[in-house]
């Protein structure tokens, strides 16, 4: 065990900078706003045609392909405000260009200013949907459908939810040979999921053959000044599987399959918007790259099957869409598989009962932090047995430790003959050399796990525990808990048995050190967890170790007497 424990805590660190880079590419910058400048070169570039999904037997377009970045700045918005979401509606197409969450603030200091989510100006994050239309062989099917470039009316410029419970926003699109859509957004009090409809009337003379698609675009994320700081935005969709896909692989390797229900989304850290369909509805998913190679843009996708409507009937195309955090027990209501967009990783049968664990127990005290010190107690508790039988290995070894200096001074010149008298003496006084190490193990994954419930979580964002500490979810402002944490560390490595070989005991010095630097910029919730975890661990091992050392003690004085 004395050569395996240091391997053991390499491996420990090596893990936590595995975590650190995970939690780096979500904490870091966002993206800086073009400049008037960079957004003046910017207007002059085209966006690429294909930026709607073909209809298999057409190609006929409603509207010139227009690029985003040349849309005139001075067209209205409607401006839709409920009690957590504070929308604007591009006139052109229906688009959802921009998306407030009123209560969601950026950060504790700024509480006035709400996360922004869908974006057009900075990030060119908008949510599209339209209508393609499938033309009969021999009509002219131009015009027939709008799609996402098309021109649509509206009666009013802003909407209010007020005391209502539901809010819905009409947009009129009138063809030029009798088709008429109607395209209704549909807000509920305390809600961030949308309804969203396309009513297609007929008032033709031919049939009418058209499909639905719905589709999120994303601009480029910008290069970081280091590696470690990376913001990740990414696509994910559901096809039975849940399968996450980076921006840039949405043009590289696009996605183009056939599937029954599911859902697109685009994720970031602890938000997301997503499409969804019915479940009995079979869809097209597809991604692809857009835009230019200086001003690349990426689009995630789905295409409903045609739809044919009668002369002088009418009839609805019909999906939700999903603006806001990632909350786990709303999501998994909207759809099967939403709340799997909480990335937990491959540690998610672990996190999801940690998590439901924390959450119950913060119904009862009120307040995340004491949660999670009582959560880490009843974990402790869980492997009590398995620690005790870890450290009870460990008093021994520090027992036996002035025996082991002696075998080594005595064989110095003979390796082999030492090994073969560790392993009597191990024998002779019943000790696992790798008793201490294998509990540790064990336990590793759980660590792991509850390291994501506690990164993940959106309930735990900005969430205050006590005195300075007024958000869990970022690093402590002072460093007083990883400090703290740090002492810990170096408290059981005192009562540890200390490494025969010198190199060892260096390394072993020094990572009370660097895990500290490591931690000091962790979320304050994770090292309040390693804290108290840390505690409870030094107060049962103090007591196994003075029992180990009483037993020996009793032991020796007994045979002592015994031979006087």
């Amino acid at each position: 065990m004395d050569n395996f424990r240091p391997v053991l805590y390499l491996f420990l660190l090596f893990t936590l900078f595995l975590v650190w880079q995970a939690w780096q590419r979500d904490y870091g910058p966002q993206p800086v706003a073009p400049t008037a400048h960079e957004r003046a070169v910017l207007g002059d570039e085209a966006s690429p045609p294909r930026d709607i999904p073909d209809a298999p037997i057409s190609e006929a377009r409603d509207a010139p392909q227009t690029p985003l970045a040349s849309m005139e700045p001075e067209r209205p918005r409607i401006r839709v405000v409920t009690d957590v979401l504070d929308i604007l509606i591009d006139p052109r197409g229906g688009d959802l260009v921009q998306a407030d969450l009123p209560t969601y603030p950026v950060s504790l200091n700024t509480p006035d200013i709400p996360v922004r989510l869908l974006d057009e100006r900075i990030r060119r994050y908008i949510a599209q949907s339209g209508l393609i239309h499938d033309r009969v062989p021999g009509t002219d099917g131009e015009g027939r459908a709008p799609s996402h470039h098309a021109m649509y009316s509206f009666e009013q410029a802003e909407y209010r939810l007020n005391g209502a419970d539901e809010l819905t926003v009409p947009l009129t699109w009138t063809g030029p040979d009798g088709i008429q859509v109607i395209k209704t957004y549909t807000f509920r009090r305390g809600d961030f999921l949308i309804d969203v409809s396309h009513e297609v009337i007929n008032d033709s003379q031919d049939p009418w053959i058209g499909r639905q698609y719905r589709q999120i675009r994303h601009g480029s994320t910008p290069d970081r000044e280091s590696w470690f700081l990376y913001t990740f935005t990414g696509g994910a969709y559901f096809d039975t599987r849940y399968e996450k896909i980076s921006l840039e692989e949405m043009a590289s390797k696009p996605v183009d399959q056939d599937v029954q229900g599911g859902w697109i989304s685009l994720i970031q850290h602890y938000f997301l918007t997503a499409w969804i369909p019915d479940e009995s509805e079979l869809n097209m998913f597809y991604t692809r790259g857009v835009g230019t190679p200086t001003r690349p843009e990426y689009i995630i996708g789905m295409r409903s099957e045609p739809l044919v409507i009668n002369p002088g009937y009418a009839d609805t195309f019909s999906t939700q869409f999903w603006v806001g955090p990632k909350l786990q027990d709303r999501l998994s209501e909207v759809t099967h598989g939403l709340e799997l967009t909480v990335d937990y990783g491959i540690f998610t049968f672990l996190a999801k009962p940690l998590f439901w664990l924390l959450k119950t127990i913060y119904s009862f005290v009120g307040n995340w932090g004491w949660a999670i010190i009582i959560l880490t107690i009843m974990i402790k508790l869980v492997f009590y047995h398995l620690s005790a039988a870890s450290y009870r290995s460990m008093a021994k070894m520090r027992a036996v430790h002035p025996k082991m200096m002696a075998l080594k001074q005595r064989y110095a010149d003979d390796k082999q003959r030492l090994n073969q008298a560790m392993m009597e003496l191990y024998k002779k006084e019943k000790i696992n050399p790798l008793g201490g190490c294998l509990p540790i193990l064990v336990q590793i994954p759980v660590f792991i796990a509850l390291y994501w419930t506690l990164l993940e979580s959106v309930e735990l964002r900005q969430a205050p525990w006590i005195f300075w500490i007024q958000d869990l979810s970022t690093r402590d402002p002072y460093f007083v808990l990883p400090l703290l944490m740090g002492i810990s560390m170096i408290v059981q490595h005192k009562l540890n048995p200390p490494p025969m070989d010198p190199i060892q005991q260096k390394i072993m010095l020094a990572l009370p050190i660097i895990f500290t630097v490591f931690f000091a910029f962790f979320p304050a919730g994770l090292v309040l967890y390693w804290f108290v975890n840390n505690l409870l661990s030094i107060g049962q091992q103090w007591m196994i170790t003075r029992q180990i050392e009483k037993a020996a003690e009793s032991g020796g004085s007994a045979k002592g007497g015994k031979k006087s």
